[in-house]
C-alpha cells in the first residue's frame, strides 16, 4: 500500500520524509528518534502493509509536529509529540483511528 495522506482539520498528516524538499529526520531526533534509516523503515512498512506512520505537520510550512503510528500486528496505535504539540498528535490520532477502521478494518 502507498502511503495515505489524511486532513485532520488543523493538522495534515502525510508519510515521513527524507529527500532533498522535506528532511523530517531532524524533528524525528527531537522525539528521540535518532535512526537514520527510521524514514526509510517507515516507507517499507507502508509497502509491506506491516505498519503505517504519519507525520502530523502544520498545513502551511509541512513542519513535523508529532508521529502518528499503527502496528497492525498488534492492532495498536502509538503518538509522538514534539513538545507543545500534544494536541496535534491528539486530534491525529482520531483521524488515523478512523482511517484504520474504514481502509484496514482494524480497530485500535
Amino acid at each position: 500500500m502507498d502511503p495515505i495522506e489524511i486532513n485532520a482539520g488543523t493538522w495534515y498528516l502525510r508519510a515521513l520524509r527524507a529527500d532533498e524538499r522535506i528532511d523530517d529526520r531532524p524533528a524525528l531526533a527531537d522525539l528521540g528518534e535518532t535512526d537514520p534509516d527510521y524514514v526509510t523503515r517507515c516507507t517499507a512498512q507502508w509497502a509491506a502493509e506491516s505498519g503505517y506512520s504519519w507525520a502530523v505537520c502544520e498545513p502551511t510550512t509541512g513542519e513535523l509536529l508529532a508521529v502518528v503510528t499503527i502496528d497492525p500486528s498488534s492492532a495498536t496505535l502509538s503518538t509522538r509529540a514534539r513538545p507543545g504539540h500534544d494536541e496535534a498528535a491528539a486530534v491525529a490520532a482520531t483521524s488515523v483511528r478512523r482511517f484504520a477502521a474504514a481502509a484496514l478494518n482494524l480497530t485500535v
